[in-house]
């Protein structure tokens, strides 16, 4: 059985390839979805890929993680610049985690310079559209392949 890589997407990701495509492209959460399957299955894990716009329900997928996945990669969306629950949930995740974004949140509003999810993140992926997720993932096998190495 493969090990299993959990995606969770926060809010109003729902939305892409209608919201602000021409900051998030025009894929949608599907594209992306299908997108991280291939990468996945072509590095030999499985994906949990999830979309919430309710910061609880975040935390509670974020807390299954912990015991399930090999790894998680998190796009918190705008939670990302506002939720200390979210980011006492990944703290107490000791599966690898890398922090993607869609947009380069370093060259939007100052308020989304600020991460909360980065101090749990093993790294951060931004500003590469969909692509990011597929590097997102590329870097989770690799980081959980060199913890099984020793």
């Amino acid at each position: 059985m493969a090990q299993t890589i959990h995606i969770l997407n926060g809010p109003n990701l729902n939305l892409l390839g209608t919201r602000e495509p021409e900051i998030y492209g025009s894929e949608t959460l599907d594209d992306l979805r299908t997108r991280c399957e291939r990468k996945a299955k072509a590095l030999g894990y499985e994906v949990v890929f999830r979309q919430s716009n309710h910061e609880g329900e975040l935390v509670s997928w974020v807390q299954e993680a912990r015991e399930q996945a090999a790894g998680l990669i998190v796009n918190a969306g705008a939670f990302t610049h506002t939720s200390v629950a979210l980011l006492d949930a990944l703290l107490a995740c000791s599966t690898p985690i890398v922090e993607v974004h869609l947009s380069n949140i370093f060259r939007r509003e100052p308020f989304r310079h600020r991460s909360y999810v980065s101090k749990a993140a093993k790294g951060v992926i931004c500003g590469f559209g969909g692509l990011g997720y597929e590097l997102a993932i590329e870097a989770l096998a690799a980081s959980i392949a060199q913890a099984k190495a020793g």
